[in-house]
């Protein structure tokens, strides 16, 4: 199913009765009213009885059928208010005092893995914070692309950013594409499709389908990037904090590069030793 297909069950707010969301991120689950009343440890008839309207759920209720549903944090919010209660989960700034511990926790796993790349970004795919080695990945980027908010989506597959340099581009579109479907059907963020939306656009050229040297044993998918230094080829992984209670902080994610070879490693280490350490963003 095409991303802008879903757009129908992304008017998840405070509108719409509390029931009709609940059913909403059910099915989003892909679970019948039994599944999930099993789970919650509830009746399938008073669960049947919140979905219509004939029963409105207590705070409690709520809160235990959001965890049971793995429901984002800031559209728990929004269950909330459905049902005439007040928010539970805080939203701040990331510049915010309160939460000064963890940007100096994040900055410090950005810092610590240099000289390769490694970049922290928000639930719609902003950039947030990155460290010096990202450099690499700014190289002939159009100027106008590079304005905040930057997005690191926009910045792999923008014709005027880093898809000219991706050897397999076809392959690492269809990858991050994937990713980001897998996200909105499992946050309902309209943002997001829109962002599908931008992003499927944009041309591939006929070339862009060459496959990788290596198969890297079927486990990963690489990216094979052209740079000044050569040709260097990655594999990524993603870190997010293991129990927020913040909505922000719920949402915040770090990409971390790693080198797939050791021509590249050797590449980064060569890279790292040159780089001025007042580049850092």
């Amino acid at each position: 199913m095409r991303a802008w297909a879903i757009v129908g069950f992304m008017s998840l707010t405070a509108s719409r009765p509390v029931g009709e969301l609940i059913r909403d991120w059910r099915q989003r689950r892909r679970l019948s009213q039994l599944d999930l009343a099993c789970e919650a440890d509830i009746s399938t008839r008073h669960l049947s009885c919140v979905e219509t309207g004939r029963a409105m759920p207590s705070r409690e209720m709520l809160l235990h059928l959001s965890e049971r549903l793995d429901v984002p944090l800031r559209e728990r919010n929004a269950l909330l208010v459905a049902a005439g209660f007040a928010p539970m989960f805080p939203e701040r700034a990331i510049d915010d005092p309160a939460l000064k511990p963890a940007r100096d926790a994040v900055e410090l796993v950005l810092r610590a893995h240099e000289p390769y790349p490694a970049v922290a970004v928000d639930r719609h795919w902003n950039v947030v914070s990155l460290n010096r080695a990202c450099h690499l990945f700014l190289e002939g980027v159009a100027p106008e692309l590079l304005q905040p908010p930057v997005n690191v989506l926009r910045l792999a597959l923008h014709p005027k950013a880093l898809a000219p340099r991706i050897v397999n581009l076809a392959e690492w579109r269809d990858h991050l594409i994937a990713r980001l479907h897998q996200q909105i059907a499992a946050s309902a963020d309209a943002g997001l499709v829109a962002l599908m939306q931008e992003l499927v656009d944009y041309p591939v050229p006929g070339a862009a389908g060459a496959r990788p040297g290596h198969d890297y044993g079927g486990i990963v998918v690489p990216l094979l990037l052209d740079t000044a230094a050569g040709r260097l080829r990655f594999f990524s992984t993603i870190t997010m904090f293991g129990t927020p209670v913040d909505v922000t902080l719920s949402e915040l994610a770090m990409e971390a590069f790693f080198p797939a070879d050791d021509e590249t490693a050797a590449a980064l280490r060569r890279l790292g030793d040159t780089q001025p350490v007042a580049e850092a963003a």
